[in-house]
């Protein structure tokens, strides 16, 4: 019991410098014959249109919250009581983080019991800017691919560095389904999303680093 207590926290730690070889999901993906296509970047590598556009259509409180955003679980469970078929907008980009480094892809209540466990040490354990490189680096953007470096190359033949707000945009609009929606032939849905969200970066002037202080 004590090892497996603290053995996630050790995980954690070492993930804190090194970048993580591969992932549950990594490996599902390649025994049902996908490939891995993934390319790990520091975040000053990746767009900081992609950083903020990812948390303005993930986790808009994820600068600020402690790896859980209260009133989307209030709202989420609320629609469960309603029995709606989609409960949308619970998950943080923490938990994702959690759920991508460690589990494996289901809705039980024992993946989303873990996952909370798992959160709690990834929030205590790292800095905001590392939780959103791991997050940007071993998210799945497609049949086999992995990351934003990779994704950028696949999609629009220009590293992760260079995208714009409306390539950012389509990018983050897909997460919710990147099996079957693509950024580079966005359907009409995808698109309208895409907009919505480039909107959401307000055309700030950007610099390199995270989004959060």
């Amino acid at each position: 019991m004590l090892i497996a207590f603290v053995a996630p926290a050790l995980l954690i730690l070492l993930y804190r410098v090194v970048p993580p070889p591969a992932t549950p999901l990594m490996l599902i993906r390649a025994v049902e014959g996908r490939g891995i296509d993934k390319q790990w970047v520091p975040l000053d590598e990746i767009s900081p249109y992609l950083q903020r556009a990812v948390i303005a259509s993930e986790d808009a409180k994820f600068c600020t919250h402690h790896g859980f955003d209260w009133d989307a679980v209030d709202n989420a469970i609320e629609r469960l009581q309603k029995k709606h078929r989609r409960v949308l907008g619970a998950s943080t980009i923490s938990m994702q983080t959690s759920k991508n480094l460690f589990l494996w892809p289901s809705r039980t209540f024992i993946r989303k019991g873990l996952e909370a466990y798992l959160t709690v040490w990834l929030e205590a354990l790292l800095p905001k800017r590392r939780i959103l490189e791991l997050y940007l680096n071993e998210i799945e953007w497609g049949p086999g691919i992995y990351g934003a470096e990779a994704a950028s190359q696949r999609y629009f033949g220009i590293g992760a560095a260079r995208l714009s707000p409306h390539q950012a945009a389509l990018l983050a609009a897909v997460l919710p389904n990147p099996i079957d929606w693509r950024p580079d032939r966005p359907g009409p849905w995808t698109q309208d999303r895409a907009f919505t969200i480039e909107a959401r970066l307000g055309g700030v002037t950007l610099g390199k680093g995270t989004p959060c202080p």
